[in-house]
C-alpha cells in the first residue's frame, strides 16, 4: 500500500490537506432528507403514505423477533387498507452477511416488489438499502457495489421504521453489510439510497432491553460527537450534533431505566436522527474505524464497540479539539460556559465515561485478543486515513496502544467472545410470506421492540405463503 511507504509525519500532513479538500466537495453534495413522521402511531401513518404513493407490493425487511412480537401488525394492516400488497422477509440478523442479503434480493424479485420498508435496527435498514440498490443493478455483485456511487441505475424506493435509537440509518447515505469470507464489512455509499420517508414511533421501542438501549444510545452519541469534532463540520451539522448531544445526555439514562417512558424514547429517536443527519454530511472518525474492525472480526455489536472506544479516542484527539469538546460539555450540562476550555473538555470526557458506567457499558472488549491488535490497528488506520476527516492523526503504535487499553483484564486475551458478542448462527433457509394485510383489526398488544442489532433472531416455524 502506497501510504505505508510514506513517513507517518508527512502522511498526516498530506492526509489532512486532502481531507479538507474532500470536505469542500461534501459541503456542495446534494443529500436528500427523508420526510419524518414522529410520535406514537407514526409507523401506521407511514404505511398509509406508502400505499397512497401507488406501490403495488412492498418487501418488508425485518427480523423474526419483530414479526413474532406483532410489531408489524399496524403497518401491514394500513398497507392492506390502502390497497398495497406486501411480502415479509424476516431473516435479518445482526451484521447481515452477503448471503443473507442475496436471499433478500431474491425475495424482492420473486414477489415482484416495487419498494422496500425496513422495520428494525440498523441491520434491517442497511439490508433494505443494499437490496434496493442491488435489485436495481442486477449485473453487479454486492462487493462491486461497495464504495461510492457504484450503482448505475437508481435504487428501488426505501422507507424506514427504526425500532432502535442509535444508528441513524433512516437518514444516511450508507449501507453497511458483513463480508464473512473476508472478515470485514462492505460499505455501499450512494445518496439515492437515503429512505424517502421514516417513522420515529416510540411505541415500537418501549420493550427494547436496557443493554441494547444503552449501546444504541451511545452509538448515536458517537455519531454526534465525531461529526462535531471532525474537519468537515459545518454550522448546519454543528447545530444537529449539539442538539443530539444535549438530548442524549438528558434522556438516555431515563430510557435505560424506564423503557416504557414514551417521551424519553421519542427524544432519543429524534436525537439519533439528528446525529445521523449530521454525520451523513460531516462523517465520523477513529471510533468508527476501530469499531468496524471489532465488528468484522468478532461480530461485536457496532454500538457497543463505539461505546467502549469513544472515551479513549476523545482523550487522544482532545489536544486538537479542546474548544469543541468544551462546547459539547456545555450543551451536555456538564459545566458552565464561563469555565475554561481545558476544564470543560476534560469534563466532557469524564461525562462520557460516567454515562457509560451508569448505563452498563463495559470498559473492555471480552472478545479482543492481543495477537489481533496489530492487524486491527492497521485496518482501522487505513479506513480512517482514506475516508474520515479526523481532527488529529495517530500512528500505528498509538492506535495499537489505544486498542490494548480495552483488553479484558480478568480473562486471557485469547478468550472466546461472550454471549453478547458471539457470531450469530447460520441464517435459516429463506422464508417470506407475500399477502395482503388481513381485514380484521389486530388485537391490542403491549408495545415492544426486538433486539435487532445485538440479538440473534428467534427460532420459528416455517409459514406458508398467503395469497398476494
Amino acid at each position: 500500500m502506497i501510504l505505508d511507504l510514506i513517513p507517518e509525519s508527512t502522511r498526516a500532513a498530506g492526509l489532512g490537506a486532502l481531507m479538507k479538500g474532500a470536505g469542500a466537495v461534501t459541503r456542495a453534495l446534494p443529500i436528500p432528507q427523508p420526510a419524518l413522521l414522529v410520535g406514537p402511531g407514526s409507523s401506521r401513518r407511514l404505511a398509509q403514505a406508502v400505499a397512497a404513493f401507488g406501490h403495488a407490493r412492498v418487501l418488508i425487511v425485518t427480523d423474526a423477533m419483530i414479526a413474532k412480537l406483532g410489531l408489524l401488525d399496524g403497518l401491514t394492516q394500513a398497507l392492506g387498507e390502502g390497497g398495497a400488497g406486501y411480502a415479509i422477509f424476516d431473516e435479518i440478523t445482526p451484521d447481515a452477511p452477503i448471503p443473507l442479503i442475496e436471499r433478500g434480493i431474491a425475495a424482492f424479485r420473486d414477489h415482484d416488489c416495487d419498494a422496500l420498508v425496513a422495520v428494525g435496527g440498523g441491520s434491517s435498514m442497511d439490508a433494505a438499502k443494499a437490496i434496493a440498490i442491488a435489485a436495481a443493478n442486477p449485473r453487479k455483485s454486492l462487493r462491486s457495489l461497495a464504495g461510492y456511487f457504484k450503482g448505475l441505475r437508481t435504487p428501488m424506493p426505501v422507507y424506514a421504521v427504526p425500532t432502535t435509537a442509535g444508528t441513524g440509518s433512516e437518514v444516511t447515505v450508507a449501507a453497511v453489510i458483513a463480508d464473512p469470507e473476508r472478515q470485514s464489512k462492505l460499505v455501499i455509499v450512494d445518496t439515492r439510497i437515503v429512505p424517502r420517508m421514516a417513522a420515529l414511533d416510540p411505541q415500537l421501542m418501549t420493550g427494547l432491553p436496557p443493554a441494547i438501549t444503552a449501546a444504541t444510545g451511545i452509538d448515536a452519541l458517537t455519531h454526534a460527537v465525531e461529526s462535531f469534532i471532525g474537519q468537515w463540520a459545518t454550522p448546519y451539522t454543528e447545530g444537529l450534533s449539539l442538539a443530539a448531544v444535549g438530548m442524549i445526555f438528558a434522556n438516555l439514562r431515563t430510557a435505560c431505566r424506564d423503557g416504557a417512558n414514551l417521551e424519553a424514547r421519542e427524544t432519543m429517536a429524534l436525537a439519533s436522527t439528528y446525529a445521523g443527519m449530521a454525520f451523513t454530511r460531516a462523517n465520523v472518525g477513529y471510533v468508527h474505524a476501530i469499531a468496524h474492525q471489532f465488528g468484522g472480526r468478532y461480530h461485536t455489536p457496532h454500538g457497543l464497540a463505539n461505546a467502549i472506544m469513544l472515551p479513549h479516542v476523545l482523550r487522544f484527539v482532545a489536544p486538537a479539539v479542546e474548544s469543541r469538546l468544551a462546547r459539547l460539555a456545555v450543551r451536555a450540562g456538564l459545566g458552565p460556559e464561563s469555565e475554561r476550555d481545558e476544564v470543560l473538555a476534560q469534563a466532557f470526557i469524564d461525562g462520557v465515561e460516567a454515562l457509560n458506567r451508569d448505563i452498563g457499558i463495559p470498559a473492555t472488549l471480552a472478545a479482543l485478543r492481543e495477537a489481533d491488535i496489530p492487524e486491527l490497528a492497521k485496518a482501522a488506520l487505513h479506513e480512517a486515513h482514506t475516508g474520515y476527516p479526523v481532527p488529529r492523526y495517530m500512528t500505528q503504535d498509538e492506535c495499537e496502544q489505544m486498542i490494548r487499553r480495552v483488553l479484558p483484564r480478568d480473562q486471557p486475551a485469547a478468550a472466546a467472545p461472550d454471549a453478547a458478542e458471539a457470531p450469530a448462527g447460520k441464517p435459516a433457509a429463506r422464508k417470506t410470506a407475500a399477502r395482503k394485510a388481513p381485514a380484521r383489526k389486530s388485537p391490542p398488544r403491549k408495545a415492544a421492540a426486538a433486539a435487532t442489532d445485538t440479538a440473534p433472531t428467534a427460532p420459528r416455524k416455517r409459514r406458508a405463503a398467503g395469497a398476494a
